[in-house]
């Protein structure tokens, strides 16, 4: 199955954010992207498939989640996860970072203060200031959005972590929203725990945040599933839902979630073992090539995450460095906050030889340093 991520898709003029907006967002010129969270796969066969099916239907009027879409989602938590979903407790949202504001609006006030682990995934920091909220970098306030596995260092927690994460929210009172959006891409052993089965008591605080998007390369299709065992939070989420028309999917969503969970899983497990290889390709070449920089260990996402900080380059070189000099763009770690000055994010989810032509380039530019 390798053979179907080897393959290069061209990708530009087809109004890519990866690819046509990557050379006016860094201000550089035919830049190779490795920066924002999408693959350079071709979805699973089947969603194709499934898509195609439906456009060839020739009708897109208002849709629905029919019972078979409930049951794609129910049945994937529990296979791959170990975790009972009932079909009540699912809300659809056209994406996570949708979903995110929408949580923040209903379950807090203005000025609260929100908890957030730095460096992390950045749009947590604009769907709390947009809201005219406070992001707080871990004192203990209403909320805390947790990520799960994390982005951008690549860490699936441990069991005992989410136990702590638990107790300190039980605590202090604390409603937990836990952005699983990169729960089904973990390596080497390591295994997603969702926090509702570690939960006890405590499960009816938390609030999950699951998609399809990032696991089978579906961000445009815009489908997300929010889990909400509480009853009453639910019907306070759902509200706020309605109050933004936010009513229900678009024609294709259902059917790409019901083929990517039903079909995707041979698809899933290849793709997960190309960028194993497309890890150790980059861990290899931060050893070999780039004696100060350290790669952190990939444990879960398809991003990896490098310090640089031995070189002593302040962020905004450190940026030219790739952008003006090597022509790649991989995410720069300050945007993530800035405890991840210093520090850069890669996207392996792309054929090796588009990884190893960017290595390249970065090694030609560090060894004049």
């Amino acid at each position: 199955m390798s053979g179907i991520f080897d393959t290069i898709i061209d990708r530009k003029n087809t109004g890519c954010e990866k690819w046509d907006h990557c050379d006016k967002l860094f201000g550089g010129d035919n830049l190779l992207p490795l920066w924002v969270a999408d693959m350079d796969f071709r979805t699973p066969q089947a969603v194709i498939d499934a898509i195609s099916h439906r456009a060839a239907h020739g009708i897109f009027g208002y849709s629905t989640y029919m019972d078979s879409t409930y049951e794609a989602v129910i049945k994937w938590f529990s296979r791959r996860h170990g975790w009972d979903i009932e079909k009540e407790w699912i809300l659809y949202s056209p994406g996570v970072v949708p979903a995110l504001n929408l949580l923040v609006q209903t379950f807090t006030d203005p000025c609260d203060g929100i908890i957030i682990q730095r460096p992390v995934y950045h749009p947590f920091m604009k769907v709390i200031e947009n809201n005219g909220r406070r992001v707080l970098n871990n004192p203990l306030r209403s909320m805390m959005i947790f990520c799960s596995p994390h982005n951008p260092v690549g860490r699936v927690w441990r069991e005992d972590e989410l136990r702590e994460i638990v107790k300190i929210c039980s605590d202090n009172n604390i409603l937990l929203i836990s952005d699983d959006i990169h729960c089904d891409l973990t390596f080497n052993g390591f295994k997603h725990i969702p926090l509702h089965n570690i939960a006890g008591d405590f499960r009816e605080n938390i609030i999950t945040c699951t998609a399809p998007s990032k696991t089978f390369n579906l961000a445009g299709v815009q489908v997300s599933n929010i889990i909400i065992p509480d009853e009453s939070k639910r019907r306070r989420f759902r509200k706020s839902l309605q109050g933004a028309g936010i009513l229900e999917p678009n024609s294709f969503a259902p059917a790409a979630l019901e083929a990517a969970y039903n079909h995707g899983e041979e698809w899933l497990d290849g793709m997960l073992s190309y960028v194993q290889g497309n890890y150790e390709l980059l861990k290899t070449f931060v050893t070999d090539e780039l004696a100060c920089a350290r790669i952190s260990e990939l444990q879960g996402t398809y991003l990896a995450w490098v310090d640089f900080r031995k070189y002593k380059i302040k962020p905004q070189p450190l940026d030219d460095l790739f952008v003006k000099k090597a022509g790649v763009a991989p995410s720069p770690g300050h945007v993530f906050g800035p405890e991840g000055a210093g520090f850069m994010r890669f996207n392996l989810a792309c054929p090796r030889s588009v990884l190893q032509e960017g290595l390249e380039k970065i090694g030609a530019v560090f060894k004049g340093l």
